[in-house]
């Protein structure tokens, strides 16, 4: 129906109650069928003209009835209310005396059928018209302004499937109460009954403000049923303005992972950044093209993309692009190999970055278990060229990317990592650059993730394996690992190793068995299989050694361990000699070294 056609309709809906309600009133004070007067007449025509006024003014032909609430009833309440006292007034005026109690009547009959009316087809319209024949079942968890809002939502929108039936919240002074006819059950530990009880058939988290440990402690309740289980975005999403309250999705399993993400000093970041040139190594990988988008924001002037696989550097630039054109930010892509010394001072001479970040490594542990010298030649030899190449450069600040397997190795990339961490922290003593390394656990959806490995073998049917059924891992989400490398650049006096609190450890066979439950599936049609530790695995990471341990944070949730021995010779020694050595010896070597298990006879001959 057209703007036209529904205003006309309504406005001759009104002309019948208004007619209707002034008459109908005469009769019940009059108790008379014969109530036509000339002042009636008058008075009539008075309100029917005022009512249409005041409609207009209050734009009560504009209202979307099928949305209507307590602003619509109190603009009925206006227009009415002033309609019978222009009509009072007009009275008045032509026989010098008001009838109050037909006027009184009048008012009360004229808001009674003129809000009926209105809500009247909304009900038809929720009840008949636009309901759909079958809707899933669904309960709200949490009965606060946002569960409200959801609910409200699912009720009005006829495209969606799911039909609110209860609201379950922890709010002792919420329950058996109603919320927009939708009964509050019970707490969090009634959802299994309550689900079986009301046969719902999907949940909905709807706590924006829930933390990390709240949302894993209803979703660990919602897995006990078989209802589908659904949250709206978490509050930061919602402040920035990223979604709405309404945009429902599937729970990930970072939302039941991590801590409270780190607040981040954006002013020291953006004085570290905006209208300096930044290079990042690794650009094209998971952590490095993370790092190039969480740069942009801060408006570098130019911002260098070197890797070595052209198709993730060239993936990332197209990637950025576009907000880099906006922002006048030059975006410049290299191609390059760390292990070629000369091709690395050649890019840091004519670029001449302020700050480097150093992500490109070899990560995976059992693959560099088996090619312990490819783990030499990117982490240790790569990290030194690119180290080297900046304290040539004149670089302001050089941050490279670690990890948590670098404390007590026990594989070769832990090992290579720790060795790179020393290199890091000697260059910072011989250099007018500042020399900085980040330290962090497992990465949520980076290459060579769990999490990707388990989600194709639920595809596949299963079996999900996993090596140990204690091994334990610390996780952190990309975006967040790489807002801390700019955090750990804008803090760095040199020297440091960061770390993050990454809050408590996550068991793997628990995530193995959320995973399947969030898929849709139970443990009985997704085998679990353990398969053995793999060379170089450890049951669970550790942070920080504790020589290196520093109690104070230097930012919160951020912690700098101090400065361990550093074998710089002994590396040296392995980098001119590992191409000689067999894989069993140089995986001995690096191990050791790592470890500080340097005999003192090598010291001794070293020094002398």
């Amino acid at each position: 129906m057209t703007y036209h056609k529904r205003v006309s309709l309504l406005v001759f809906i009104d002309s019948i109650i208004v007619l209707s309600a002034i008459f109908f009133s005469r009769f019940l004070l009059e108790a008379d069928i014969h109530v036509l007067t000339v002042p009636l007449v008058i008075s009539s025509l008075t309100l029917l003209i005022s009512h249409h006024f005041f409609s207009f003014i209050y734009k009560l032909y504009n209202k979307a009835w099928e949305y209507a609430s307590v602003g619509e009833l109190i603009i009925i309440f206006k227009a009415i209310t002033f309609s019978i006292l222009v009509t009072g007034v007009m009275q008045q005026i032509i026989e010098m005396e008001v009838h109050f109690r037909l006027l009184a009547v009048t008012w009360m009959i004229h808001m009674l059928l003129i809000g009926g009316s209105r809500f009247l087809w909304r009900m038809l319209r929720d009840t008949y018209i636009s309901k759909p024949i079958t809707k899933n079942r669904t309960i709200i968890i949490g009965a606060g302004s946002a569960g409200t809002m959801v609910a409200r939502q699912l009720l009005k929108s006829a495209d969606t499937d799911l039909c609110p039936v209860a609201f379950i919240d922890d709010n002792a002074a919420k329950h058996k109460l109603d919320i927009l006819g939708i009964p509050v059950v019970g707490n969090v530990k009634s959802i299994e009954q309550k689900v079986r009880e009301l046969q719902a058939e999907n949940i909905i988290i709807a706590i924006p403000s829930l933390s990390k440990k709240g949302l894993r402690n209803i979703f660990n309740e919602c897995l006990k049923t078989s209802a589908k289980t659904q949250i709206i975005p978490m509050l930061e999403d919602l402040i920035s303005g990223k979604v709405s309250v309404n945009q429902i999705r599937e729970v990930r399993v970072e939302d039941l992972l991590g801590r409270k993400p780190v607040e981040l000093d954006l002013k020291s970041i953006s004085d570290n950044v905006t209208g300096k040139s930044v290079l990042v190594t690794g650009a094209g990988g998971s952590i490095g093209s993370e790092i190039c988008r969480q740069i942009i924001p801060f408006q570098p002037e130019k911002l260098i993309l070197l890797g070595h696989g052209e198709n993730s550097i060239y993936s990332i630039e197209m990637e950025l692009k576009g907000d880099a054109d906006a922002n006048g930010i030059k975006i410049v892509t290299e191609i390059a190999d760390l292990q070629d010394e000369k091709k690395m001072f050649e890019i840091m001479d004519f670029h001449k970055p302020n700050i480097v970040y150093h992500a490109a490594a070899h990560k995976h542990v059992p693959l560099m278990e088996r090619n312990p010298e490819e783990a030499v030649k990117n982490n240790v030899i790569g990290t030194r060229n690119a180290a080297s190449a900046a304290r040539w450069a004149n670089v302001d600040t050089f941050v490279m990317v670690s990890t948590d397997k670098a404390v007590n190795p026990t594989s070769v990339m832990g090992a290579t990592k720790k060795l790179a961490e020393m290199l890091v922290q000697h260059f910072d003593t011989i250099s007018k650059t500042k020399f900085v390394a980040v330290r962090f656990g497992n990465v949520l959806g980076s290459r060579g993730s769990v999490i990707p490995l388990f989600k194709k073998q639920i595809e596949k049917g299963g079996p999900v394996t996993i090596t140990h059924p204690d091994m334990v891992r610390y996780f952190m989400t990309i975006p967040e690992a790489s807002r801390l490398v700019l955090q750990a650049g804008a803090l760095a006096e040199g020297g440091e190793i960061f770390v993050l609190d990454m809050g408590e450890p996550v068991k793997i066979m628990d995530l193995a068995k959320n995973l399947i439950k969030m898929s849709g599936h139970t443990l009985d049609d997704i085998d679990i299989e353990v398969t053995g530790m793999r060379p170089g695995e450890k049951l669970f990471e550790e942070l920080l050694k504790d020589d290196e341990v520093h109690d104070k944070q230097v930012y919160p949730k951020i912690y700098v361990g101090k400065t361990a021995t550093l074998y710089i010779e002994e590396i040296h020694d392995i980098i001119s000699s590992f191409s000689e050595m067999q894989k069993d010896e140089l995986r001995i070597r690096l191990l050791d070294l790592a470890n500080h298990r340097v005999k003192t006879e090598e010291l001794l001959s070293i020094s002398s």
